[in-house]
C-alpha cells in the first residue's frame, strides 16, 4: 500500500517532533505525555550520522563526519561516488560509528549515464558494517563483510534467469562467512529483493531503510509520486550496534554516475514491553532469525 509523502517531502508512519526545549510549554509536555502513553513513536535526525548539502562535513581530516574512498568526489549539488567512465571505484563512510537501538536511514540517490539498455552498471550499495574503507569486490566494497548490505543492482550478471528485471534492490546480511556471489546477482545470500527502474529519471529516487524491533524494512519513492512503496520487509534481524553507515559503487567494463544527494539518519525512540527488552538485548554478530550462517 503506498503512503503519501508530507509536505517537508518525507511522508513517516509515526509523528515526527523537532521542539526546542525551550519552546516547551505545559500544553506541549501534556500532549507529549498523552501520546507517549499511546505507543506512538518519535524521530529525531542525528546529524553526526547524515550527510546533506553543502557537504561541509566531507573530507579527509580527522573532523570529518564523513570520509571519501577512490574516485568519490564532492560537487556542488551531490556527492560522486564514480564517474560514467570504466573501471571506476569509490566510497563514502561515515565516522562516527552508530550506537542506535532503532533507526532509520533515508537515501536520496541518482544514477545515470550515456549507456543503452543493459549496457551499463554496475550499481551501488548502502552499508552498516563493522569495518569502514576496506575497498573490495562488492559494489567497491570489501567481501565477507560484516553487517547490513543493501544492493542497488543496475546490471545482471546472471545470464540464463529470466524471471528478474532489473535494476534490482536486494539486501544481505552476513558475519563474515559469506561471499558475494556476482556471478548470481547475489541471489543465494539475499533476503529479498525487488525491481526499481532508477535508472536516467527526471524525477528524484529515494530508498530507505529501516530497523526497529529487529525488523528490517526497505521502502522506495521512485516513481516520482511521491510515495513509499514496499521493497522488503524481514523479521528477526540482528543487528549490533557500533557499526558504521557507507556507501559504495564501483563500474567495470560498462560504467555510470552513481550519485549521492542526502543519506540522513533518524532515531527512532518506541516502546517496549519487559519481554521485547529481554528479546532485543544487544548482539554481538548480525545473524537472521530462520536463517543459519556458517561460523565465522
Amino acid at each position: 500500500m503506498a503512503a503519501t509523502l508530507g509536505p517537508s517531502g518525507w511522508w513517516w508512519r509515526r509523528c515526527r517532533w523537532r521542539w526546542r526545549l525551550s519552546a516547551w510549554d505545559g500544553s506541549r509536555v501534556l500532549l507529549l505525555l498523552l501520546l507517549l502513553g499511546s505507543g506512538q513513536s518519535f524521530e529525531y535526525l542525528k546529524r553526526e550520522h547524515s550527510l546533506s548539502k553543502p557537504y561541509q562535513g566531507v573530507g579527509t581530516s580527522s573532523s570529518s563526519l564523513w570520509n571519501l574512498m577512490g574516485n568519490a568526489m564532492v560537487m556542488t549539488q551531490y556527492v560522486r561516488l564514480t564517474p560514467d567512465m570504466q573501471s571506476k571505484q569509490g566510497a563514502l563512510w561515515n565516522r562516527v560509528p552508530c550506537f542506535l537501538r532503532d533507526w532509520e536511514l533515508q537515501v536520496h540517490f541518482k544514477i545515470h549515464g550515456q549507456g543503452k539498455k543493459n549496457l551499463h552498471g554496475d550499481g551501488l550499495a548502502i552499508w552498516y558494517t563493522k569495518d569502514r574503507m576496506q575497498p573490495g569486490p562488492v559494489f567497491g566494497n570489501m567481501d565477507k563483510f560484516v553487517g547490513l548490505g543493501v544492493f542497488v543492482d543496475t546490471y545482471p550478471n546472471e545470464e540464463k534467469q529470466q524471471e528478474r528485471v532489473f535494476p534490482y534492490i536486494s539486501a544481505m546480511v552476513n558475519n563474515g562467512s559469506l561471499n558475494y556471489d556476482h556471478e548470481r546477482d547475489g541471489r543465494p545470500t539475499e533476503l529479498g529483493g525487488c525491481t526499481a527502474i532508477v535508472r536516467n529519471l527526471q524525477h528524484d529516487t529515494f530508498l530507505v531503510i529501516r530497523y526497529v524491533k529487529r525488523h528490517l524494512t526497505i521502502m522506495l519513492d521512485i516513481d516520482g509520486k511521491h510515495e513509499w512503496r514496499d521493497c522488503i520487509e524481514v523479521p528477526g534481524v540482528r543487528l549490533p550496534r557500533g557499526y558504521y553507515f557507507g556507501t559504495s559503487s564501483v563500474t567495470g567494463d560498462l560504467s555510470d554516475n552513481h550519485d549521492i544527494i542526502s543519506m540522513k539518519l533518524f532515531e527512532l525512540t518506541v516502546e517496549r514491553t519487559p519481554e521485547e527488552e529481554k528479546l532485543h538485548r544487544d548482539v554481538f554478530l548480525p545473524s537472521v532469525d530462520n536463517m543459519k550462517l556458517p561460523e565465522h
